[in-house]
C-alpha cells in the first residue's frame, strides 16, 4: 500500500506499492498531468534499481495518478545555465538520466505492464511503450507534439518503438501530423495490447500483472531479446537464435515443470528464479 505522507510534507513524485509479488509504481504529479520532471525520473530510476534487486518481485505495473499517464518533458523547467546551450544541457540530461530510465525498464528481470490511464504525450509515449504489455483506457490517447509543435524529433525511444510497432508509414505520419491517436485506435493498430473502459482499467491491469507474475522467472528478458533480434535478423539467422535459446532453456527447471504440468493436465508452477 502507499506510504502515508506526513502532514504538511510535499507529496512524493512517485508512489510505490506491493501487492504480493506484483509491484506498482504510480507517477504522482497529477496537478500537472505527470510530466517527467527530473525528481520524478530520479525517483523512478532509484525505485527500479531497488525492485530489480528484490527477489520477491515478479511483475511491475506502471501507471499515473489522476487524469493522465504522463505528458512528457517538463518544459517549464528547461532553462540554460552555466554557459552551456539548452540543447547541450538537454542532451546531457538525456544521456545521464532519461535514456537510462528507459534502459532500466527494458532490463528488468520481470515483465512490465503500463496502464495508460489518460493522456500520454511526448516522452511519456516512450515511457509507456517501454513496457512489455500496454493497456490503455478509453480516455487515453497518444500524442507526439515533437516536430509539429516544437521542431524536434521524438525521444526516449519513441522512434524505435513506433517504427517497430506501427510500421514506418504510420509512425512517420503520426509524428509529422501530430494527430492524437486514441486508445481504441492504438489497439486497432497494434500499438497496445488492448483498450478497456476507464472504470475497469486498474482491475484489468492488475489481473494482467498477476498473470505475468506467474511466468517463468526468465520470461521477460528472453522474450525481449528474441524479438529485438527478430527485428534485425534474416529468417535463417533468427531460427538459429531460436535454436540456440532452446538448447539452454530446455535444460532448465522451468521446462521440466512445464512438461510435468502438461502431462498432469494442471497449471504449471514455475520456480521463482
Amino acid at each position: 500500500m502507499p506510504v502515508p505522507t506526513e502532514a504538511g510534507a510535499a507529496a512524493p513524485p512517485l508512489l510505490s506499492e506491493r501487492h504480493g509479488d506484483v509491484a506498482v509504481l504510480r507517477l504522482n504529479l497529477p496537478q500537472r498531468l505527470n510530466p517527467l520532471a527530473l525528481p520524478l525520473q530520479e525517483a523512478l530510476r532509484n525505485e527500479l534499481a531497488r525492485l530489480k534487486a528484490d527477489g520477491g518481485v515478479r511483475a511491475l505495473l506502471l501507471t499515473g495518478v489522476g487524469k493522465a499517464f504522463c505528458v512528457g518533458a517538463d518544459l517549464s523547467s528547461m532553462q540554460a545555465s552555466d554557459g552551456a546551450s539548452l540543447g547541450a544541457q538537454t542532451a546531457e540530461t538525456m544521456e545521464r538520466l532519461s535514456n537510462r530510465l528507459i534502459q532500466d525498464l527494458r532490463e528488468l528481470p520481470f515483465p512490465v505492464i503500463s496502464a495508460v490511464n489518460g493522456p500520454c504525450a511526448g516522452a511519456g509515449v516512450g515511457l509507456a511503450l517501454a513496457a512489455d504489455v500496454v493497456l490503455a483506457a478509453r480516455s487515453a490517447y497518444f500524442y507526439l507534439p515533437f516536430m509539429p509543435r516544437l521542431g524536434i524529433v521524438p525521444d526516449l525511444g519513441c522512434t524505435w518503438f513506433l517504427d517497430r510497432f506501427l510500421g514506418r508509414a504510420r509512425a512517420t505520419a503520426l509524428t509529422l501530423l501530430g494527430d492524437r491517436l486514441s486508445g481504441e485506435q492504438a489497439a486497432q493498430w497494434g500499438l497496445v495490447w488492448a483498450c478497456v473502459d476507464d472504470a475497469t482499467l486498474a482491475d484489468e491491469a492488475m489481473a494482467l500483472a498477476q498473470r505475468l507474475a506467474r511466468l517463468p522467472a526468465h520470461a521477460a528478458l528472453e522474450i525481449r531479446a528474441v524479438y529485438d533480434s527478430a527485428g534485425q535478423a534474416s529468417l535463417v539467422e533468427q531460427m538459429a537464435v531460436e535454436a540456440g535459446r532452446q538448447r539452454e532453456l530446455i535444460d532448465r527447471p522451468s521446462f521440466v515443470e512445464g512438461v510435468s504440468a502438461f502431462l498432469a493436465k494442471r497449471e504449471p508452477v514455475f520456480p521463482c528464479r
